[in-house]
């Protein structure tokens, strides 16, 4: 059952007054790294004027120990920060309104793919001009948040990623989280027919027109390659920016790193497959028709030298025949199907 998604009010000063927080909610939100209660209604009146509203996102499952330095580093850059409050059992919402962000409820825990949308919805609502998301586990610096933004507010693309390989900026990621991303980075970009250096990357920004045109179904990991995988048909530019990124948190991960690349790695395999049927499913078919057609003609061959049908080989045959032409025909019906569905998408 989905989570109704309800938007909370950021605390005001004439709310807190010091009277509804006590001395020991003051000292854990100090804790925290929210030493202010900041009033989140108070806009960055540089950037309005200049560009539109521009807003942070976050997605945040039980990060009570980040969140309040998060949304404090976020603050200068942008006009707004939005926590989507992924069913959190700790005090990450509470430390989040304290320290100025607005808080979207997920009652229950619902994924980072959902929350990804949740922040895709907030930010059509709020018709902003420009929104960047990241992390709120501390493994992002705010401070990139200007340079992430700039290809977004200079009209030079629509996404921008905050890469951690560039060129002459790479950052130090453990080895076994590298070889997987890697893997997942070739994925995507054959699936995506694009070439980016950090397709994992969860620091980005996107400006209004990809925030309208991006659609997001994956409710888990994925939903960053999901993102990729459709920017090219939706005629939407892309750059990359270097960026810092920290390993030496714990707890930033709640996912085997192992089974969350296989899971990510098939749903990638998965949106290829949807996308391009007819080249990854059905010339794979084609290919074990044609091996048919060859044991057959070997099959056939022995019969009439030998006079008899040799079993395995007849066997095979018959299943390539089969296997190949269930391929091409799903991959056919696959694709009249994709084509129906973009002319409807394209009517709407």
């Amino acid at each position: 059952m989905a989570s109704e998604i309800v938007e909370s009010l950021p605390l005001k000063e004439t709310d807190t007054n010091f009277s509804t927080i006590t001395a020991n909610k003051i000292h854990f939100l100090n804790k925290k790294g929210c030493n202010t209660i900041i009033d989140s209604t108070t806009t960055n009146d540089s950037l309005q004027s200049n560009h539109g509203k521009i807003i942070a996102a976050m997605p945040a499952f039980n990060e009570e120990k980040f969140i309040g330095k998060t949304v404090v580093g976020c603050k200068p850059y942008v006009d707004e920060v939005i926590v989507i409050n992924d069913g959190s059992t700790d005090a990450t919402a509470m430390i989040a309104t304290a320290c100025g962000a607005t808080v979207v409820y997920h009652e229950q825990n619902m994924g980072y793919g959902a929350s990804i949308r949740s922040c895709f919805e907030t930010a059509k609502k709020m018709q902003v001009t420009a929104m960047v998301i990241l992390d709120a586990d501390g493994q992002h610096d705010p401070l990139d948040i200007q340079q992430v933004l700039q290809p977004i507010l200079n009209n030079e693309a629509d996404v921008c990623i905050g890469s951690r390989f560039l060129k002459n900026h790479t950052v130090k990621v453990p080895f076994y989280r590298k070889i997987g991303m890697k893997v997942l980075d070739f994925a995507t970009n054959q699936g995506g027919d694009i070439k980016i250096t950090d397709t994992q990357s969860g620091f980005r920004a996107y400006s209004a027109n990809a925030i309208n045109k991006i659609r997001i179904e994956n409710t888990g990991m994925a939903a960053g390659s999901e993102i990729l995988l459709q920017l090219k048909d939706q005629g939407l530019k892309i750059e990359e920016v270097p960026i810092t990124c920290r390993y030496d948190i714990e707890d930033t991960s709640t996912h085997n790193p192992v089974f969350h690349g296989m899971k990510v790695l098939a749903n990638i395999i998965s949106e290829i497959e949807y996308k391009h049927p007819l080249f990854y499913i059905g010339l794979p078919g084609v290919l074990l028709f044609c091996a048919g057609l060859v044991i057959g003609g070997m099959v056939i061959n022995s019969y009439n030298s030998n006079g008899y049908v040799p079993f395995g080989p007849a066997i095979l045959m018959v299943l390539l025949f089969m296997v190949g032409s269930l391929a091409i025909f799903s991959a056919l019906n696959l694709h009249a199907t994709t084509q129906l569905l973009k002319k409807m998408k394209s009517i709407q």
